[in-house]
C-alpha cells in the first residue's frame, strides 16, 4: 500500500515553492522520492529550499521564475522535461493577496492578482498539460483557496481568483483526461505562513504575539480539529494527488482545513 504514495523517479515542479505553501509541498514531494525543481520569484528563496531539501537527503533544484511571464513559465516547463525527459506533477502553488474593500480595488491592484494567481496557473497549466498530454500521463495540482467558498471580506480580488483557478481545474480535467492526465485544485483553510503573518507582524518585521494568539486563537476555536493547518498538511494533501493513490481521482478540489472553509 505505501508503495502508491512512492514517487520515485517522478519529476515534480513546485511554484511558490520559497516560501509557505509552496515550500511545504515542495518538502513532502521531495521527502516521498520525487525531484522537485522549486520555483520562485524570489531565486535566493528557492535556492534555500532546494538546499534544505538537498541536506534532507532528497533531490531538488531552484529556478527562478515569474509566473505572471507566460515566456518564463513555459521555458520553465521546457528546460525541466528537456533535463529530465518528462515531467510528472506540476504543482501551480504561487500567489499572492491584497487585503482591500471592494469599492476601493484599483485597476492595478486587479490586474496584479489576477496576473499571478489566475494567469500564472493558466501558463503553468498550459506549459504542463502539452507535456503531459505527449506522455499521456501526468498530475497537474492548482492550488485554490477556502477564499473561493466563503467569500471573506476585502479578499475580493484574491477570492476571484481562486475561483477562477477552480474552474481552470475543473475544465481542464474534462480535456486531458482522455490523455491519462489528471487535474486537480486543493483548497487550503487557514495556514500559518507569510501571507496570514501579515496580520500581526509590524512594519520592523517583529510579530506581536498577543495580535497572533487573538487571531490564531478565533481559527483554532472555529475549526472542529482545534488546531490550526501546516504547509506539511497541505503538503501532504499534494502528495496524495499527486500519487497512485489518486489515479481515479480528476476535476476535484481537495479541503485540508481542519473543518472549515475560512474563519
Amino acid at each position: 500500500m505505501g508503495r502508491a504514495f512512492d514517487l520515485t523517479g517522478r519529476v515534480a515542479i513546485v511554484t511558490g515553492a520559497g516560501h509557505g505553501i509552496g515550500q511545504g509541498v515542495a518538502r513532502v514531494l521531495a521527502a516521498a522520492g520525487a525531484v522537485v525543481v522549486c520555483a520562485d520569484v524570489d531565486a535566493g528563496a528557492a535556492g534555500a529550499t532546494s538546499e534544505e531539501i538537498a541536506a534532507a537527503g532528497g533531490s531538488a533544484a531552484p529556478a527562478a521564475v515569474d509566473v505572471s511571464r507566460r515566456d518564463q513559465v513555459h521555458d520553465l516547463v521546457r528546460a525541466t522535461a528537456s533535463e529530465h525527459g518528462r515531467v510528472d506533477v506540476m504543482c501551480n502553488n504561487a500567489g499572492i493577496i491584497i487585503d482591500v474593500p471592494v469599492l476601493d480595488l484599483s485597476e492595478e491592484q486587479l490586474d496584479r492578482v489576477l496576473a499571478v494567481n489566475l494567469k500564472g496557473v493558466l501558463f503553468g497549466c498550459q506549459a504542463a498539460g502539452a507535456v503531459m498530454r505527449s506522455q499521456r500521463a501526468g498530475s497537474i495540482i492548482n492550488m485554490a483557496s477556502g477564499a473561493f467558498d466563503t467569500a471573506p471580506a476585502r479578499l475580493v480580488a484574491y477570492s476571484i481568483s481562486k475561483a477562477g483557478v477552480v474552474q481552470i481545474t475543473r475544465t481542464l480535467a474534462k480535456e486531458l483526461g482522455p490523455d491519462g492526465v489528471r487535474v486537480n485544485a486543493i483548497a487550503p483553510g487557514l495556514v500559518e505562513t507569510d501571507i496570514t503573518r501579515r496580520h500581526y507582524t509590524a512594519e520592523d518585521g517583529t510579530v506581536d504575539e498577543d495580535k497572533r494568539e487573538r487571531f490564531l486563537g478565533r481559527s483554532r476555536d472555529l475549526a472542529p480539529l482545534r488546531r490550526i493547518g501546516t504547509t506539511e498538511d497541505v503538503g501532504h494533501a499534494a502528495l496524495y494527488l499527486a500519487s497512485e493513490a489518486a489515479r481515479f481521482v480528476t476535476g476535484q478540489v481537495l479541503r485540508p482545513n481542519g473543518g472549515v472553509s475560512m474563519p
